[in-house]
Order: structure tokens, then C-alpha cells, then sequence
């Protein structure tokens, strides 16, 4: 009888796992639908790239941050900037519409994150494939630490995509403290990448997903149509789950190698970070860079959270014009 109810159990929770996995795909091909790609595609070795690129003048770069994609800036910021630059919004590696980085493991049970330096180098091909010269890299939140890496893989390689400036809005920039929370550390493992992923996809309410997004702003609010505008949908595919947490979860020790070569980077560095982010605290990654990059400018945020970008725009354009002057870009 133990043997028998066992085996209904494992019956029970294959059908309830594949009635989750038919579900999380049909809500991930109703996200696509929903949200298709914005700009166009460039191939680059073992795939593509989504990038948006808009206006005239120097080459700026937007790198946006885990769990996002390029509306993310397409949304307000680029166009506050293609009056007087060429920008170009590119979707990271395995978010929005980019393929992974070739080589990292995609399974199931795969742990393995695209780590940033990685991801900088799919993303400077693509770039020297559309023409891009002599950016301004500007990345928010994760997007921080992929810019960075552009910025240190110009030690080592004479490029014309080489970054003449980085803009770090909310960024990640140096190891943090401790762990992260048990959302990375659960859904970054092997069971996480099988169960727990496809759950969450198939089943998380509209109503989480407003309150998170509400979260990531706080203490301001989402500007209007915000939630409606950036696709969170393509965020909750079940492969673009995995590929965010896994970049996130597995990031650390790549953080650390990338701070040893900060004191290298000699480009104009402009930071723009609240004093009340709670997702990068500005104490752990602005103001600790600050202390091995002598020309780091910061502009610290009264009462803003991790949207420097959405709460004071004005402030983080005015932080890309100064880094383009010393670049000598303007």
C-alpha cells in the first residue's frame, strides 16, 4: 500500500509539474505577444543581440538592470537624450530578446550565471558590429557592473568601442557584504531552475507584480504607465528567470576580480545614487568605488531610492553632459 501511494504521489506531482511548465509557457508566449522586440538584432558569436538605438552625435550606451530589459530606458531617459547623442539600449545577455552568452549552461538544473565580464564582451561585439565609437557606457543597478567590465576590458584591448566615459546610476559596483536573499539562493539552484521558476511564472498574481515593481522605486512611486510600458511579462519567462537569477547568484567572485583593476581606469566616472536605495545601498557600492577611483564624481540623492533615473532625470542627464565634456566628447 506504501508503494502504491508513493507511486499516485509521484504521478500526482508530475502531472501538477507539467500542468505548471504548459502554463508558464503559454503565459511567457502571451508576454512576447504582448511586448515584441522594439528595435533590431545584430549577430554576434553564438547568437543575437536586441538593441534600440535613436538620434545623432556622440555614441551613448544603455545597460539596464536584473530582471529588466531596454524599455526600461525607452521608456523616458533615451528620449531626453538622442537630441544631441546616438543612443543605443541594448537588452543584456538572456533578458528581453538577447540570447545568452555562448557556453554558459542553460538547463534546467544549471546554476551557471552569465558573469558581467562576459556579458560586456558579447554586448562590445555587438557594438563594434553597428558602429558604435567611443561610448559613454551608463548602466543602473546590474547594469552598473556590466559597464564597469566594458570600462576594464578597455584595459586590455585596443578597441574603437572602448568606453570614453561610465555613467553608474544606481549601480552595482563593488562586493557587498554577506549573502544575498533566499529568492536568489532558492531559485539559482538546481530545484529552484526545475520547480520553483515554472511556479512562479505560471502563477504569480498581476497584483505581486505591481507591488514589486512599486517596491523597486521606492520611497517614489512608479511614474504613470510604467507598469503597463516595460513588459515585466518577459521578466517572468520561465528562461529569463533563470538566466537573471543566475547572473545575480553567481556574481560575487566576479565583482571582486573586477574591483582589483578599478585603480587601472583612469576615464571620466560620474555616479548618480540615492541616499535611499535599499536594493544597491549607496554606503556599499557608490561610496566605497569612490575610494580606489580618485575621479569618481557622485551626486548623491536625497530621499531617492533605486530609480535615480525616473525621480531626478534631469539630474542623470546633466551627469552624462558633464562625463561626455571631460570625455572630450562635446
Amino acid at each position: 500500500m506504501a508503494v502504491k501511494a508513493l507511486s499516485y504521489t509521484a504521478v500526482a506531482l508530475g502531472i501538477a509539474a507539467m500542468a505548471t511548465g504548459l502554463t508558464a509557457n503559454y503565459r511567457a508566449a502571451q508576454a512576447e505577444a504582448a511586448y515584441p522586440p522594439l528595435g533590431q538584432f545584430v549577430a554576434v558569436t553564438g547568437g543575437q543581440v536586441h538593441y534600440v538605438q535613436e538620434g545623432s552625435g556622440p555614441h551613448v550606451i544603455l545597460l539596464h538592470g536584473a530582471g529588466g530589459n531596454l524599455r526600461e530606458f525607452t521608456f523616458d531617459l533615451m528620449g531626453r537624450l538622442t537630441d544631441r547623442y546616438t543612443v543605443t539600449a541594448f537588452d543584456r545577455p538572456g533578458l528581453g530578446y538577447t540570447d545568452r552568452v555562448p557556453g554558459v549552461a542553460e538547463g534546467l538544473t544549471a546554476t551557471e550565471g552569465d558573469s558581467p565580464q562576459d556579458q560586456a564582451a558579447m554586448l562590445r561585439e555587438a557594438a563594434l558590429s553597428i558602429g558604435i565609437t567611443d561610448p559613454i557606457v551608463v548602466g543602473h543597478s546590474f547594469g552598473g557592473i556590466v559597464a564597469y567590465a566594458w570600462a576594464v576590458a578597455g584595459l586590455d584591448e585596443d578597441s574603437p568601442v572602448n568606453a570614453k566615459a561610465v555613467v553608474s546610476l544606481a549601480g552595482v559596483t563593488m562586493p557587498w557584504p554577506g549573502g544575498l536573499d533566499r529568492y536568489y539562493t532558492v531559485n539559482g539552484s538546481a530545484l529552484g531552475g526545475v520547480l520553483t521558476i515554472p511556479a512562479i511564472s505560471a502563477l504569480v498574481p498581476q497584483s505581486v507584480v505591481s507591488s514589486s515593481i512599486e517596491a523597486t522605486f521606492a520611497p517614489q512611486s512608479a511614474p504613470e504607465g510604467y507598469g503597463d510600458y516595460i513588459g515585466a511579462g518577459l521578466t517572468l519567462r520561465p528562461n529569463s528567470m533563470r538566466a537573471n537569477i543566475r547572473q545575480v547568484n553567481t556574481s560575487r567572485p566576479q565583482v571582486v576580480e573586477l574591483a582589483k583593476r578599478y585603480p587601472e581606469l583612469s576615464l571620466p566616472i560620474e555616479i548618480v545614487h540615492g541616499e535611499e536605495d535599499k536594493t544597491v545601498p549607496i554606503h556599499v557600492h557608490a561610496e566605497e568605488v569612490a575610494k580606489i577611483i580618485p575621479q569618481v564624481n557622485t551626486t548623491r540623492l536625497p530621499g531617492v531610492g533605486h530609480m535615480p533615473h525616473h525621480a531626478e532625470p534631469d539630474v542623470v542627464v546633466d551627469a552624462i553632459d558633464r562625463a561626455a565634456a571631460d570625455a572630450g566628447l562635446r
